[in-house]
């Protein structure tokens, strides 16, 4: 049985060595010498030559009638795998547009994402300009007036100071929403 085994792995060897050293001459003439036939597919084989560094498919339909027949070629199942094949690729490409026109379509919306946030930025920016300069306004006002009346003169907080902290919240309120706004430009430009 041991000899048996051995006997079989000989011929084995004998056999890949065999197919190691395959030349094949195509219909139009280009030669491929000491080449592996490393796949086979019903419309054709790939060839590889290590030494030279290349690979080939050569399609049965450039090669002789005998290197089809030791293939077994079949021209039907070449032609029903070349169909299939096609509509792979082409269900593949559909795909692959369809994906290429979603990132589009993201670019997009992230671009008009930013140009609103951006524009909103400058708006809020010019609203802190305008509180500031109102409240600076207010602030340089006395923080109460004297008003004479007769021998007396009263005081009273000054009525044009009246809004200082409902602008101060506002200024608070406009930086908050500030800082937000540069927080997710920033998260939509990296």
């Amino acid at each position: 049985m041991k000899y048996w085994k051995t006997a079989l792995a000989i011929i084995a060897a004998l056999s890949a060595s065999i197919a190691l050293a395959d030349d094949f001459k195509t219909t139009d003439g280009t030669e491929y010498k000491n080449v592996t036939v490393t796949k086979q597919e019903p419309d054709g084989i790939t060839v590889t030559n290590k030494k030279a560094g290349v690979i080939v498919k050569l399609y049965f339909t450039e090669l002789p009638k005998e290197v089809q027949e030791r293939f077994n070629y079949d021209p039907k199942k070449a032609a029903a795998y070349l169909r299939q094949k096609a509509k792979a690729t082409r269900k593949n490409n559909e795909q692959l547009a369809k994906e290429r026109a979603d990132i589009h379509e993201w670019f997009g919306d992230q671009r008009q994402n930013v140009q609103t946030l951006q524009a909103r930025y400058q708006q809020l920016q010019q609203q802190e300009a305008d509180l500031l300069s109102q409240i600076g306004a207010m602030q340089s006002q006395p923080a109460s007036v004297q008003i004479p009346s007769g021998r007396h003169s009263y005081s009273y907080t000054n009525p044009l100071r009246a809004n200082l902290p409902s602008l101060q919240s506002q200024l608070s309120e406009i930086r908050r929403e500030k800082a937000q706004v540069r927080e997710q430009l920033e998260k939509t430009q990296h």
